[in-house]
């Protein structure tokens, strides 16, 4: 695919991807691209972050358009987000839709893989950026986003279980591009949770850096991050010195994300 389609990914949880995904797209919103957000991950934490509000339960979303059962195209459960510019295609958090979903995937047959990017193609070229929120796990819907998209971004910790896992994560990708998506492209890692000010903080940092390119500054661990996504406020529009400079931190990310910078990982 051609068009700038990004998964974020990471099989662990609690590492702050869901934070990560919405302060990218803040990001990139404010620099003035059109983005699409997809939320893959049946807890719907992007979804609840990012939605209007607009919603209600049992309303059409990413499992409609994935669903063998259903005729919804991907462009029929788009819907506004909370920013203008960006889009989302949800995933309720208050139902097992997506779950039931990859289930279905499990016994799906041939083309299971790639139902999201045959969803995806005629929709995403409308954006300037399309981001995928993943589950924490390496099941059929975390393949399908990784099927779908051009370049994968790992968000990891700076932690020995999160180093640990990245080799698992690699052999997937590594699979994914030799079996389904030959053009797909491991960007690096965004480090989040990063203690600095500690020994092991820095030493678990240089061994991620010796197996993944690091994209841009680690973000350090701060609780106004996870506030402010639960807020559905900017860092910018938090208003403090500390939420600014760590909105500075997402903004250069997201420009070099934006730029390909990083890509092209064996």
């Amino acid at each position: 695919m051609s068009h700038n389609v990004l998964a974020f990914c990471n099989q662990k949880g609690g590492v702050g991807k869901t934070t990560t995904t919405f302060h990218i797209v803040d990001a990139a919103r404010r620099a003035g691209h059109r983005v699409l957000a997809l939320d893959m991950d049946p807890q719907g934490n992007l979804s609840t972050v990012l939605s209007s509000g607009g919603s209600s339960p049992g309303d059409a979303g990413i499992a409609d358009a994935l669903s063998g059962r259903s005729d919804a195209t991907l462009a029929d459960v788009v819907a506004p987000s909370i920013w203008g510019g960006v889009d989302l295609v949800a995933t309720d958090p208050n139902s097992e839709s997506l779950a039931f979903v990859r289930d279905e995937l499990i016994l799906g047959g041939a083309g299971r893989e790639r139902r999201l990017r045959d969803a995806l193609e005629l929709l995403a070229p409308s954006y300037e950026l399309v981001v995928i929120d993943c589950p924490p796990s390496l099941d059929l819907l975390t393949i399908n986003a990784l099927v779908a998209a051009r370049r994968a971004v790992v968000v990891s910790q700076s932690a020995l279980f999160s180093a640990n896992g990245l080799a698992r994560l690699r052999r997937t990708i590594d699979v994914v591009r030799r079996s389904y998506n030959p053009t797909l492209e491991l960007v690096g890692a965004i480090i989040n949770l990063h203690e600095r000010n500690t020994v092991a903080g820095r030493e678990q940092l240089a061994e991620i850096a010796d197996c993944i390119a690091i994209i841009g500054d680690p973000v350090p661990k701060r609780v106004v991050l996870k506030d402010s996504a639960e807020a559905q406020t900017s860092l910018l529009d938090w208003g403090t010195t500390d939420a600014r400079n760590l909105a500075g931190i997402y903004r250069r990310t997201s420009e070099l994300l934006m730029e390909g910078v990083g890509s092209g990982t064996p």
